[in-house]
């Protein structure tokens, strides 16, 4: 699949059964879980840089909690 996430590999590799190599997690665990740590639960390397404090910096302003103005 290109551009865009394989949710149904996703949900195979998460919901399946581990003696077919999933994770064997209930639909509850699955959809609590964030992205990172699926990838970690699954072994696949993160993409992207360490999040840093000059990061965070930048996604506050960029995303503020509170509308501008």
């Amino acid at each position: 699949m290109s551009g865009g996430l394989d949710w149904p590999g996703l949900m195979r590799m998460g919901l399946g059964p581990a003696r077919l190599g999933g994770l064997g997690l209930t639909p509850a665990e699955f959809w609590a879980l964030t992205p990172a740590e699926l990838a970690l639960m699954l072994g696949v390397e993160a993409r992207g840089a360490a999040m840093t404090r000059d990061r965070l910096a930048e996604l506050v302003v960029r995303y503020p909690d509170r509308p501008a103005g």
